[in-house]
């Protein structure tokens, strides 16, 4: 294992390296597009045209002290570069600089700061009319025109290691610091507009903000990741947490665990076995572009980051917490040095050239990489390619970890002749009657008189006609009075008001047990007209859905409801427990329909539901998916009422690969599907393809943990989708939140962590028109997403103590909350 990760196709050649007069491991450096820059003999700057190489590189004097910090502008034109030492900071006109070198006259700058002491890093503004230098434990704000002190922002308790000016808005700039918070500050009033917590255990190190999605994004030194969101009054929301190592390891796991499934060798097994692990300090966060080529451009645009560390470069998405790609220096022996101690890149204008490639049609995007050594005197400037651009790198990554045949939910073709979908229950025919043997008297004989109708009475205590049948004929009609109906027909015909804001208002708040008994699981009766609502007390509550009146109870179960489902034609549910057994209800009927107990089910019933548009059974025990037939019946026998006419017969067993326990599973009712998916204790992800009747992808370390909760994007009979949308799924882990999936390519597609979730299994549900998502948390509160965004967008509070279940309201927008201590609440959208 090399630990490319799918980087075969990059190219790393090193344009120059130079020397130099001692180690310059926490340089800043940068590029733009179009340049470079690298520190020549300490004090002097040397800038290199990427656009034009022949140009002869231009030499920058000026500095007495060796040069700590360099950083270009954001404009094109002119280009700044502004560079500083603990003498001077200057700002350098690149393109006026050229000039007076060709005309023979020395290239000079203008000095906008003095004896500021050691400035570690310097950024621009978005205008290029600011410049902030980090000095101590200060900000120092200077006028890129002339030598002016601007502003000074004091805050932070230890040093300043770095800051960067919001690309919306050049008066605000947040600021990182060795005392492991970072601040955002008003510049024009120098005053704090907010202040983080303390992060890490490690110095911060690097800041980052996208303007797109409004993201600020900070790195420390033992690898850990911090992305915030930046709301309108500049208060920042922690959105998600990475480890730079931990992502790195999975990824190597998994493409360890392909190839050896692939050769059936171990990767250690012609080695050594020894590895050396290095600390990846995250150096520096910088844009990545896609090619404006490419077809991924909009859709990662503004969610994928290069990682910088001293080891290589990382691509990682944002929205999904995924590493998409590492490059390792070690694996590219042609290097001057395979530890960086600080490096800088950017994207140039010159590699977006289109090109053609066998099965692809793009751009070559061509990065620039300037680095300094770690343990040596030395920087290098490096040129990195990849053929192909991101539809390659992107069409092999969906090759190596996606499914051999593409998947979805939506079938594209009928049932194959060998389906189990195609069984059926053998119709029972109906007994002949018997006929008298010869010799037997016929007729009916004397019997004792009885009450129950199966038993045919002799007759003998009924008294006998004496008087014929007379009509009555003085019946007076009554007039007809004109039948008022109550029933609206307009709520059966109304589509989901798609374009209405999330839940996010209180209605009720109502107590489904006396006892605080924890609420499991919920679900609306597809209509919208009902309520399941599983309880910890073996029992299982039916509501009206403004959760009026008195539910109804059913009871029957040993242990706690683990699950509850209703019927496509809302006729009938079911209700599965922990006392291994499963029960098929009737509204209205006490007694159960139909009951399985542990005599068909060894193990407890993980998840239970009607399948096929109410032609089959799923259950999830074990390690297997259990595939039942049934046949319901209502009636009862007067005599032997405990006998059951309703009986199921198992279709097929389908099981995990890895034989792997299921914490999980899902499957849609709502239309033909042929799909399953299931989730392992071994924290995988398992797609059946019932129609073929085998595993047809398997996702291996879905999160850090087993998965307690899968769900998919049903939508729902008054809300239609486009099909594609039907692919999505999510699933939910203690402690490391919700992870939104897409079918047809096997990836996470992003990421939730706003709730609390550390120890309780809360579940998550799509909203019908699947622009929301919901989910339980452990501070007594409900969070409702937008699935565009992986911020929340309300936070549902008023609730008595941990939120367990969530489900909406196919018909309305309503929102649907179940509390450990029993609270069944009601949300709708605010005014």
């Amino acid at each position: 294992m090399d630990g490319r990760m799918g980087t075969e196709d990059w190219t790393i050649t090193e344009t120059f390296s130079i020397a130099c007069d001692k180690v310059s491991a926490h340089l800043q450096l940068d590029c733009c597009p179009s340049h470079s820059v690298l520190t020549c003999q300490g004090k002097n700057l040397m800038v290199h045209c990427v656009t034009d190489p022949s140009q002869t590189p231009l030499h920058l004097t000026g500095h007495h002290g060796h040069v700590s910090a360099v950083s270009f502008g954001k404009r094109r034109d002119p280009i700044m570069l502004c560079s500083a030492s603990e003498d001077y900071v200057i700002a350098w006109d690149v393109d006026r600089c050229y000039k007076r070198a060709r005309e023979g006259a020395v290239p000079s700058g203008t000095v906008i700061g003095t004896l500021l002491g050691k400035v570690v890093h310097i950024c621009f503004c978005p205008l290029d009319k600011r410049v902030s230098a980090c000095s101590g434990s200060k900000n120092y704000i200077l006028n890129s025109k002339k030598e002016e002190v601007l502003a000074v922002l004091k805050g932070h308790l230890g040093p300043v290691t770095a800051s960067v000016f919001f690309p919306w808005d050049p008066n605000v700039l947040v600021s990182i610091s060795e005392d492991r918070t970072f601040k955002v500050w008003d510049v024009t009033k120098e005053e704090i507009l907010y202040q983080s917590a303390v992060l890490s255990g490690s110095p911060l190190l690097s800041v980052y903000v996208t303007e797109d999605g409004k993201q600020l994004i900070t790195g420390s030194s033992d690898g850990q990741i911090w992305q915030h969101a930046v709301l309108d009054d500049y208060k920042c929301r922690l959105v998600t947490r990475l480890d730079l190592h931990n992502i790195a390891e999975k990824q190597r796991r998994i493409q360890e665990s392909q190839a050896q499934h692939a050769t059936g060798i171990s990767e250690n097994a012609t080695g050594d076995g020894v590895t050396v692990e290095t600390g990846k300090p995250v150096l520096g966060i910088f844009t990545f572009r896609p090619s404006p080529f490419s077809a991924h451009a909009e859709e990662r645009d503004s969610s994928c980051v290069w990682i910088a560390s001293s080891d290589g470069l990382y691509l990682v998405n944002l929205a999904s917490s995924d590493l998409l790609m590492a490059l390792l220096f070690r694996d590219y022996p042609d290097l001057s040095f395979t530890l960086a101690g600080s490096l800088a890149v950017s994207q140039t204008d010159c590699g977006l050239i289109p090109t053609t490639v066998p099965g692809f049609t793009s751009a070559e995007p061509m990065m620039l990489c300037v680095a300094t050594a770690l343990f040596e005197p030395r920087m290098a400037l490096w040129d990195i390619v990849l053929p192909g651009g991101l539809d390659h790198l992107c069409s092999r990554l969906d090759k190596a970890l996606g499914p051999m045949q593409e998947l979805s939910v939506l079938p594209s073709s009928p049932p194959m002749p060998t389906s189990p979908l195609n069984a059926e229950l053998t119709r029972r025919d109906p007994k002949p009657p018997k006929t008298a043997g010869a010799g037997k008297a016929s007729g009916v004989k004397d019997q004792s008189l009885v009450f129950h109708t199966q038993v045919k009475s002799s007759g003998y205590a009924i008294c006998s006609q004496r008087k014929m049948f007379v009509p009555k004929t003085n019946i007076q009609k009554k007039p007809q009075r004109p039948v008022k109906t109550t029933k609206k027909i307009d709520s059966l015909l109304s589509e989901y008001p798609s374009g209405l804001a999330a839940p996010s208002v209180q209605h009720s708040l109502v107590s489904a047990s006396p006892t605080h008994t924890p609420v499991f699981c919920l679900q609306y009766s597809g209509d919208g007209k009902q309520i399941l609502c599983g309880l910890g007390d073996t029992s299982v509550l039916l509501y009206k859905p403004s959760l009026s009146g008195s539910p109804s109870v059913y009871t029957g179960h040993n242990k706690a409801v683990s699950g509850v489902c209703w019927s496509h034609s809302c006729d009938c549910f079911l209700s599965a427990s922990e006392d291994q057994s499963l029960r098929i209800w009737s509204p209205g009927s006490k007694e159960p329909t139909l009951i399985m107990g542990s005599d068909r089910l060894a193990k407890p019933v993980r998840n239970a539901q009607f399948y096929y548009l109410d032609k089959f059974l799923l259950l999830a025990s074990g390690s297997c998916v259990h595939l039942f037939l049934c046949h319901l019946d209502n009636a009862r026998h007067d005599i032997k009422r405990y006998e059951q006419k309703s009986f199921s017969r198992l279709v097929k067993r389908f099981s995990t690969k890895s034989g792997t326990d299921i914490t999980a599973m899902s499957a849609i009712n709502d239309f033909f599907s042929y799909i399953v998916l299931s989730c392992g204790a071994d924290r995988s992800i398992q797609v059946f393809d019932v129609n073929v009747g085998s595993v047809a992808m398997e996702i291996p370390e879905g999160h850090s943990r087993a998965a307690h909760h899968v769900t998919q994007n049903k939508g729902s009979m008054y809300s239609a989708q486009t099909p594609d949308s039907y692919n999505l799924f999510l699933t939910s882990a203690v402690t490391d939140g919700i992870k939104v999936w897409d079918l047809r390519t096997s990836r996470c597609v992003r990421r939730y962590e706003g709730h609390v979730n550390r120890c309780h299994q809360c579940t998550a549900a799509f909203s019908p028109c699947g622009r929301f998502i919901a989910t339980g948390s452990e501070d007594s509160s409900a969070y409702v997403y937008d699935i565009r965004s992986s911020s929340y967008l309300h936070k549902l509070q008023r609730n008595t103590d941990t939120v367990l279940s969530v489900a909406f309201n196919p018909a309305t927008p309503e929102l649907l909350t179940g509390t450990l201590d029993g609270r069944l609440g009601l949300f709708r959208p605010g005014p």
